[in-house]
């Protein structure tokens, strides 16, 4: 059994450690690569996003799919209720994905008709996250975009308006999430054009998010991920100032994914960093 595990937290490193930006999830006997950076931009004083990466491969007697739980979440509150609110529910979905989904698979439990459905676990794990931020964290809130990788298959829960991509074959992004700000629910009813709703003084305002309390609508998706394709997770810190021409541009020229992630940080600052920057690239097995 291989199991890779790995949490990324927001911070100072410690003397010599690597920064996180330099780091990537790639297991020696796996197919599935990860890639990811964060950054604080170049007007915030600290760093509001959390993103936490999970990995996991098991080769052998009834071997398992090859696993991978990504979580993008962007705090808001204020101080430092936006960075304790992303990390804390972040964690609180990675806690409950792995009790009720991975660790039950590790003993051999198969799953069954008396079961929730994946579906259901991941909407499950958003709402106990909504809870726990809303009662330890008042004031505060976030986005929260979690995507379960199971070989091909991507299983998204999502909140908010940070956001999930399929970078295609043809080398474009495919946006597979709907963003909860109010300006998009003026688009969509047909007051705001898109053009006024990229330059709205409100386009930042949410009407849905994690740590408002009571009962919490999630979204969810499955995609399939075909050979060459790529999921991609990112804050608007990414998509609100690099358009999304010049960000597939990026990853499909790059070398590694983790080299696509950093080039894509870079781009993001170069334009003005005005927002946390977070991304998380990943690419299932090729079959």
């Amino acid at each position: 059994m291989q199991f890779l595990h790995r949490l990324l937290r927001l911070g100072k490193a410690e003397p010599d450690a690597e920064p996180p930006a330099s780091k990537e999830v790639v297991q020696p006997q796996s197919r599935l690569k990860v890639g990811w950076a964060t950054d604080v931009g170049r007007v915030r004083s600290h760093n509001e996003d959390t993103a936490l990466v999970i990995t996991a491969a098991h080769d052998g007697y009834s071997t398992l799919p090859e696993v991978g739980l990504f979580v993008l979440a962007d705090g808001m509150g204020g101080h430092q209720s936006g960075e304790v609110a992303s990390s804390l529910a972040a964690r609180a979905v990675a806690h409950y994905i792995t009790r009720e989904f991975y660790l039950p698979a590790l003993i051999g439990q198969d799953r069954d008709t008396n079961q929730p459905a994946l579906r259901d676990v991941l909407i499950d794990a958003v709402r106990a996250a909504n809870d726990i931020v809303a009662e330890r964290v008042p004031g505060g809130g976030t986005t929260l975009t979690c995507a379960l990788m199971l070989d091909l298959r991507a299983y998204i829960a999502h909140v908010g308006d940070s956001r999930a991509y399929i970078v295609t074959t043809e080398g474009k992004l495919d946006q597979i999430t709907h963003d909860h700000s109010l300006v998009d629910r003026l688009v969509e009813l047909g007051q705001l054009t898109p053009d006024e709703a990229a330059i709205h003084p409100q386009k930042n305002v949410l009407y849905r998010a994690v740590g408002q309390g009571g009962d919490l609508d999630v979204d969810t998706y499955m995609r399939t991920i075909s050979a060459g394709e790529k999921l991609l997770l990112c804050s608007d810190g990414l998509w609100g100032i690099v358009d999304e021409a010049k960000m597939a541009k990026i990853i499909t020229s790059s070398s590694a994914l983790q080299a696509a992630c950093e080039k894509l940080v870079a781009a993001a600052n170069q334009a003005g960093g005005r927002d946390n920057i977070t991304v998380i690239l990943a690419e299932p097995p090729a079959g």
